[in-house]
């Protein structure tokens, strides 16, 4: 298989999957594993290709991330907004330095860890559903710095490869009583720096080492950060549709059983 061909599979993966709580990049672990994709360029690859994922959520959102100032209400809502975040990712940060070379070391390019975060992840998610009775916030402007922080605590799940950032965010912000749109929504939101901050990180230390990335190879990132861009966005829209009415125990479900598939594969 090319590698032209190769990076348009995984952007279509990592648009498809980087929202929904199903695990981006477990998906895109399992699919590299197979048409043996590896090494230090596709974990760069991996990283970099979120931000066409991230794109597509900052332009969905655009009106309730970036103030409108002619209008005051809404620019102190945006204000407030970013305060939060900033709060959220926190955790994220200091525990991702502090383990991402081990997580490399040990978690990357092993389907075996993936497929387990896979069906942990499907029976966190369908209890948090079970706590869905108790919504307690209905809107993003009734989050609390307290919510949000916990709720970043949650997104530090999300180092085990597998888990899934998305997945462990909305059953964070589940367990808070967040409703199922208000915690998509503070998921989404805290993507953007997070995402953005590592994929940029991994690309710093990549050139770093002294590798400079060949034409082709740039072309390939192009590549996949662009079909992951085009897909996140008609993916952010049709989720949020869907979660307005609709339980998320069908991805919990999903998850198990693919876990289970990948753990029978590797026997």
């Amino acid at each position: 298989m090319s590698l032209i061909l190769i990076a348009i599979i995984l952007g279509i993966i990592e648009g498809l999957t980087e929202f929904l709580p199903v695990s981006s990049t477990g998906h895109l672990i399992i699919f590299s594993h197979y048409v043996d994709f590896s090494g230090e360029f596709a974990n760069t690859f991996n990283i970099v290709i979120q931000l066409g994922a991230i794109i597509a959520v900052v332009l969905y959102f655009w009106n309730k991330l970036f103030p409108n100032f002619k209008d005051k209400g809404q620019s102190r809502r945006v204000y407030r907004l970013w305060g939060k975040v900033v709060v959220g990712v926190i955790p994220a940060v200091i525990f991702g330095v502090l383990f991402e070379d081990a997580i490399d070391k040990y978690l990357m390019d092993n389907p075996l860890p993936v497929a387990t975060a896979l069906i942990v992840g499907g029976l966190l998610l369908l209890y948090a559903e079970r706590r869905l009775k108790r919504v307690k916030v209905t809107s993003t402007d009734d989050i609390t710095y307290r919510d949000s922080f916990v709720v970043g605590l949650f997104q530090c799940l999300a180092l085990w490869p597998g888990m899934s950032r998305s997945a462990s965010t909305i059953i964070g912000g589940l367990f808070l009583g967040l409703s199922r749109e208000v915690a998509a929504e503070l998921s989404f939101f805290l993507a953007v720096p997070t995402i953005a901050g590592a994929s940029l990180l991994k690309v710093w230390k990549f050139i770093k080492t002294g590798y400079v990335f060949t034409s082709s190879e740039w072309i390939i990132l192009f590549i996949g950060t662009a079909v992951s861009f085009i897909v996140a966005y008609i993916v952010v829209a049709a989720f949020m549709g869907y979660i307005k009415k609709r339980k998320l125990a069908p991805f919990a479900y999903y998850r198990i059983v693919l876990g289970i598939i990948v753990l029978l594969l590797l026997m």
